[in-house]
C-alpha cells in the first residue's frame, strides 16, 4: 500500500491500544494513520490472558474499565467481527480474615462507584466455580459484569471499526524515526519515505520507551517476562467466571473446555534488559518451567483436576509494566503533540477499550474526558529517567500484583534516591521514612524503644499513637517538618505578572513580600493545580507544590504562558531545601533564633520576609496547612543542618518535636484543607471544593477558566465537598460509600483521623443531579459504608478544629 504524504494524525503501534485509539480518532471524524511494524497484535497484545475486571481503586480507572465492558458488549454487533467476548464475571477469593478485610473493602469501593461487587460464602463461590476446592477460602466477591476477551479478536473488531469509519491502518509499515521541526513533532520517517502529521500517539508497548526517548520524551516502562499455562480439555463448563486467586497469587479462565492459569510471581524476571531484539514479532521466550513452579504449586491445591490435566503450552511472552502498576497515558511533557498510550502491565485488554477512548478525546481535545491522574504520564520525575531504577521499581511492583494492597503501603526497592541533607540526621533522631517521586521524607518518628518501621494493617496501624504525638504537639506547642521535597519553581520576566495573573485563578497582582495560595483550572474549571506563589519581586514569583505535581505542575504552568508574554519557568527544587515551623510556640521559637521581628503586627499571616537565622538567608513564608500559627523556611540547600540545629536548640525549652508526613495529613483533615489528587483535581470546581473566595471573579481580570467558574457560580453546582466525622473505632481511608438520607450520594475522597479531637475523618462530596447547596448538604442525615456496614456519621462544611486558627484566606 502507498502511504499518504500527510495525516493529522498519525499512532504507531497496532495492538489493542493502537487500534482503540484509531477506531475512537475514527468516530471523532479524525484523519488517522496508523503504522505497525509488522502486523496488527504481533507485539504483546496477540498472547495476553485476555481477563477483564473493572474495579480499581480510583473511580475514573474503573469508569474507564466499565467503558471497555460496554464498548465489547456491542463491538460484535457493529463491526461484524467475533470479539470472543463473554460477560462471565468475576470471582476474587479470600483465604485469610486481612485479605477478607480487604475484599469487603473492595466491595465497598466499588459500591461508591456504582458496580454491583456482590459477597459471597465459600459455597457459594464453589457453586460458581465447582472446580476448587474451598478448604482454605474465608469468602469471595463476584462481580457479574466481568469476563474475558480473545485480544486479537476485540483487537481485529477494533481495526475493522476503524477503518469503516475512514482510518486509514498500515501493516509492515515501521515507524523508523520520529520528525521534529522546531521543537514540535512534524511526522515519521518509514521505508515508503516521510508522512507528516499534526500529532503523534506512541502505542507501541514495550517498544515505546525506545522509540520516545529519541526524541527526549521519557516514557518509564520495562519488559517483565509473564507466563501462564494452558491445558487440554478436561469438561471445564463455557460460562466459567474468571477466578483470582490473590493469596496464591494466581488467576484462572476458561478456553476450549480447558484452563488458562497465570499469575504474579514475587521474583519477576526482566527481559531484553539490553535492548528488545529485532525482530521479535509473534513470538514467545522459552518456557520456563522451572520459574513457573513456584505457581503451580501453589495453583494445585486450589483446583486439584490439575494434578491430571494435560499442560497443552506454557505461554512466556514479555509484557511492559511500570513502576507503580498503573498504564501511561496522556501528551509528553518534554514534547507537545506527542502523546503515549503504553505501560499496560498485563491488563491492556480490559483497559483497551476505554484507553483509547480517553486518548483519542485527549489528542483531539487536548484534555482527557475526566481526570485520569492516577495514570497520567506526567505523574513521573526525574528518579524516573533511570532505567535501571525503573526496572527495580517496577519489579517489585509487578511482585506485588496480588500481595495485599495495604492503607499507606511504601514501596521498598530503589532507596534512598534522593535526600534532604538532613536524612541521616533526621534518621538518627528515629524518622520512618516514606518515598514520593524518589523523595525520602520522613513520615513518622519512633520514641526510643519503638519498632522503627511500619507494620501493616487494616486496624490502627503501629504509627498510630507516634503520630498523635506529633499531632498534638503542632496543636498544643510547635513541631519541625522537613518539606526539603516539596518542588519549586521560579516565574521570572517582565510580563510574570500578566501571565501568571492568565493562569492562576486568584489575584497574583500583589505586592512584593505577599503570599498567593490559588488554583489553576482548564477550560471547564477544573482545578489543574493547588498551590502557593510569592511574590519575590516585581518581575518575579516562587511557586511551591505538592512533591509529587512536580512534572504535572510545571508542564502546566509552561504550556500556559500566553504567546508573546516574556516570562520564563525555571525548576529549582533541587536548590532549596523547606523546614516547616508549626504551633502556637512557633513565633518564641522562630524569634529566639533571628534578630527580624517575626511579631504578628510585623510580620503577618499571608506574608513572606528575607530573615536571617544563624548566618543563613532564609526565604521566610508565614502560612499553614496544619491550622497553625507557623513559618515555612525555604533556604539554599547548603545551609539547612546549620539552621535545622538552631531551630532544635531553640525548641528545647518549648516542647518542640520532630514530625512527619503522617500528622500533617491528620492535622489537615481536621482543618478541612483540600489534597489535590484526592480531594481536588480537574473535575472539581472551585465553587464545588469549597474554594470560590480564592477566585478573582471580583476583578475585571479574565483568566483561564473564568468563564465556566461564572456561569457555574450564576447555575449552581451538584457537588460539593464536606467533612465527615465518626466514631474512633471506625476506621476510614478513603473511597468508602456516603449515603444521604438512605441514598448513595457519593464516596470519601480521603479518610484518617483527628488525634486532637478523637474522631475519624473523611472528606468527599455529595452529589446529587438536580443540584447541591449549604442547606442541602446539612440539612441530611449522613452514614458511611465501610467495608460493608454502615455507620452514622456527622457532616460539616466548617474546619473541625478552630481554637488558634490561622485563616488559610489571609
Amino acid at each position: 500500500m502507498t502511504l499518504p504524504s500527510s495525516s493529522k494524525i498519525i499512532i504507531v503501534g497496532g495492538g489493542i491500544i493502537g487500534c482503540s485509539t484509531a477506531y475512537h480518532l475514527a468516530r471523532m471524524g479524525q484523519e488517522v494513520l496508523l503504522l505497525d511494524k509488522a502486523q496488527l497484535t504481533s507485539g504483546s497484545t496477540w498472547h495476553a490472558a485476555g481477563l477483564v475486571g473493572q474495579l480499581r481503586s480510583n473511580a475514573n480507572i474503573t469508569q474507564l474499565l466499565g467503558y471497555s465492558i460496554d464498548l465489547y458488549n456491542r463491538l460484535e454487533a457493529e463491526t461484524g467481527l467475533a470479539t470472543g467476548w463473554k460477560m462471565n464475571g468475576g470471582l476474587r477469593l479470600a483465604c485469610n480474615a486481612e485479605r477478607w478485610t480487604e475484599v469487603k473493602r473492595q466491595a465497598t469501593t466499588a459500591h461508591s462507584f456504582g458496580l454491583d461487587m456482590q459477597l459471597l460464602t465459600p459455597q457459594e463461590a464453589q457453586d460458581l466455580w465447582p472446580l476448587m476446592d474451598i478448604g482454605d477460602v474465608v469468602g469471595a466477591a463476584f462481580l457479574p459484569t466481568d469476563g474475558q476477551a480473545s485480544p486479537s479478536d476485540i483487537t481485529q473488531a477494533l481495526a475493522r471499526g476503524a477503518r469503516d469509519k475512514g482510518a486509514v491502518l498500515v501493516e509492515n509499515m515501521p515507524a523508523q524515526e520520529i520528525l521534529v521541526d522546531g521543537g514540535r513533532i512534524s511526522g515519521v520517517r518509514t521505508p515508503q519515505g516521510d508522512v507528516s502529521c499534526e500529532r503523534l500517539v506512541l502505542c507501541c508497548g514495550q517498544w515505546t520507551r525506545e522509540l520516545a526517548a529519541t526524541v527526549g520524551v521519557n516514557v518509564p516502562l520495562v519488559p517483565v517476562e509473564h507466563q501462564y499455562m494452558i491445558t487440554e480439555p478436561f469438561g471445564v463448563p463455557s460460562d466459567l467466571p474468571t477466578l483470582r486467586d490473590p493469596d496464591r497469587l494466581t488467576y484462572y479462565k476458561e478456553e476450549v473446555g480447558g484452563l488458562v492459569m497465570g499469575g504474579y510471581e514475587p521474583n519477576g524476571i526482566p527481559w531484553a534488559v539490553g535492548g528488545i531484539p529485532d525482530p521479535f514479532d509473534f513470538q514467545l521466550l522459552e518456557s520456563n518451567f522451572d520459574h513457573f513452579e513456584q505457581l503451580v504449586e501453589l495453583a494445585l491445591p486450589r483446583v486439584p483436576k490439575f494434578e491430571t490435566a494435560g499442560i497443552k503450552q506454557l505461554i512466556n511472552g514479555p509484557e511492559s509494566f511500570t513502576p507503580d502498576g498503573n498504564f501511561i497515558l496522556g501528551e509528553a511533557p518534554e514534547m507537545a503533540n506527542l502523546f503515549v498510550g503504553a505501560g499496560f502491565n498485563a491488563f491492556g485488554i480490559a483497559s483497551g477499550g476505554g484507553a483509547g477512548m480517553a486518548l483519542a478525546e485527549w489528542v483531539v481535545n487536548g484534555a482527557p474526558p475526566y481526570d485520569l491522574w492516577p495514570v497520567d504520564i506526567r505523574r513521573f520525575g526525574r528518579p524516573h529517567q533511570d532505567t535501571d531504577w525503573v526496572r527495580t521499581r517496577t519489579l517489585e511492583a509487578y511482585g506485588k500484583h496480588y500481595t495485599m494492597a495495604w492503607p499507606s503501603e511504601e514501596h521498598e526497592s530503589g532507596r534512598p534516591c534522593r535526600r534532604s541533607p538532613l536524612y541521616d540526621t533526621l534518621k538518627s533522631a528515629g524518622a520512618v521514612f516514606g518515598e514520593k517521586l524518589g523523595w525520602e521524607r520522613p513520615n513518622w518518628y519512633a520514641a526510643p524503644g519503638e519498632d522503627a518501621r511500619d507494620i501493616y494493617t487494616f486496624e490502627r496501624p503501629n504509627w498510630h499513637d507516634p503520630v498523635g504525638r506529633e499531632h498534638r504537639a503542632v496543636r498544643e506547642a510547635a513541631a519541625l517538618f522537613d518539606q526539603t521535597s516539596f518542588a519549586k519553581f521560579v516565574l521570572k520576566g517582565p510580563d510574570a505578572e500578566a501571565a501568571l495573573g492568565w493562569i492562576a485563578a486568584n489575584r497574583v497582582d500583589r505586592p512584593v513580600g505577599r503570599v498567593i495560595y490559588t488554583q489553576m483550572l482548564n477550560d471547564l474549571g477544573g482545578i489543574e493545580c493547588d498551590l502557593t506563589c510569592v511574590r519575590t519581586a516585581p518581575d518575579e514569583y516562587y511557586i511551591v507544590t505538592g512533591t509529587g505535581f512536580a512534572t504535572h505542575d510545571f508542564d502546566w504552568i509552561s504550556r500556559n504562558i500566553p504567546d508573546g508574554l516574556n516570562a520564563q519557568l525555571v525548576d529549582v527544587t533541587s536548590a532549596n531545601a523547606v523546614l516547616s515551623l508549626f504551633g502556637p510556640r512557633a513565633r518564641d521559637i522562630l524569634s529566639a533564633c533571628t534578630r527580624d521581628d517575626v511579631s504578628n503586627a510585623d510580620f503577618p499571616f499571608g506574608h513572606a520576609r528575607r530573615i536571617g537565622i544563624a548566618g543563613c538567608p532564609v526565604l521566610a513564608l508565614r502560612i499553614t496547612y496544619v491550622g497553625e500559627l507557623g513559618w515555612e523556611l525555604h533556604l539554599p540547600v547548603e545551609y539547612a543542618c546549620t539552621v535545622h540545629d538552631a531551630l532544635q536548640a531553640a525548641g528545647a525549652d518549648h516542647g518542640l518535636r520532630n514530625a512527619g508526613y503522617r500528622a500533617i495529613e491528620t492535622l489537615r483533615l481536621e482543618k478541612g484543607y483540600r489534597a489535590w489528587g484526592t480531594d481536588i483535581g480537574p473535575d472539581h470546581t472551585p465553587d464545588e471544593a469549597g474554594l470560590g473566595w480564592a477566585v478573582k471573579l471580583g476583578t475585571n481580570q479574565d483568566f483561564r477558566g473564568r468563564a465556566a467558574v461564572q456561569a457555574q457560580r450564576e447555575g449552581g453546582v451538584t457537588k460539593m465537598l464536606a467533612t465527615f466525622t465518626a466514631d474512633p473505632g471506625v476506621i476510614l481511608s478513603g473511597r468508602e460509600t456516603i449515603y444521604r438520607n438512605g441514598t448513595r450520594c457519593g464516596w470519601l475522597s480521603s479518610g484518617g483521623y483527628g488525634h486532637a479531637l478523637g474522631r475519624s475523618i473523611g472528606m468527599g462530596y455529595v452529589r446529587n443531579p438536580d443540584g447541591v447547596t449549604r442547606d442541602y448538604v446539612l440539612e441530611g442525615a449522613y452514614e458511611l459504608e465501610v467495608a460493608t456496614e454502615r455507620v452514622r456519621a456527622e457532616v460539616t462544611l466548617a474546619p473541625l478544629y478552630d481554637p488558634r486558627m490561622e485563616r488559610v484566606k489571609g
